[in-house]
């Protein structure tokens, strides 16, 4: 598989120390930015670049047709975005963390939304601790957290600290109990693992429509949750 990899960053990197020894890695960055013919040259594009760059790279990406992996938060998508990738008859995979462990933990969080008829007056606190590189905040993790648990009046705080990789956790305070669930990104490696592990599955899965997918609907194909 050849991979065009989108942003050579701190995750970026492991990208290229992680992919298998029959794949092979184009780096594009913003030093030698991609271009639809360049693109076309490989199977898949995987992109871990910030909101702020994503807008410049849609139409690069879609002239080249060939199936994406986003790693982009704090980006507004273009509404017509799904139509324009149908058009072009390719996939997309957008994804706020690609950590495969986050997306079995996201089950668990559905379970406590749904279930919440039970506690006796439940507050939620969704808390996220980022590096201090990080732009956007709150993350598109925690955003996600608060989907997934159904809870529209779930409060979010967040923090920005030194190079943590991403710490997320819920408190579920009730009159009687509390409930807590973590998780805790511990190297970076672990979001380019999922990224290639959807790259692979853009060029393997055929029965994939052409279209917008987030990465919780690939997660439940794959696996059949």
């Amino acid at each position: 598989m050849k991979i065009a990899l989108i942003g050579a960053g701190k995750t970026g990197g492991y990208v290229k120390e992680l992919a298998g020894s029959g794949d092979r890695v184009a780096v594009f960055d913003e030093y030698d930015k991609p271009d639809a013919v360049r693109l076309k040259e490989s199977d898949v594009a995987i992109l871990f670049v910030p909101g702020s760059a994503a807008a410049e790279l849609i139409d690069p990406v879609l002239e080249s047709g060939i199936p994406a992996a986003w790693g982009t938060t704090g980006f507004v998508w273009p509404e017509d975005l799904d139509q324009r990738v149908k058009t072009v008859g390719t996939r997309w995979i957008l994804a706020s963390n690609f950590s495969l462990g986050m997306h079995l933990l996201r089950r668990s969080l559905q379970i406590i939304g749904s279930g919440a008829d039970v506690l006796k007056n439940p507050e939620y606190h969704i808390h996220e601790i980022h590096h201090t590189d990080k732009q956007d905040a709150p993350s598109g993790t925690a955003l996600s957290w608060k989907e997934w648990l159904g809870k529209e009046e779930a409060r979010i705080t967040s923090s920005r600290e030194g190079d943590v990789k991403g710490i997320h956790s819920l408190h579920v305070k009730t009159d009687y109990e509390s409930i807590h669930i973590k998780h805790e990104a511990h190297d970076r490696a672990v979001f380019a693992h999922g990224a290639l592990w959807a790259a692979r599955f853009l060029v393997e899965d055929r029965s994939l429509e052409p279209g917008v997918y987030p990465i919780e609907s690939i997660i439940d194909l794959a696996f059949r949750l």
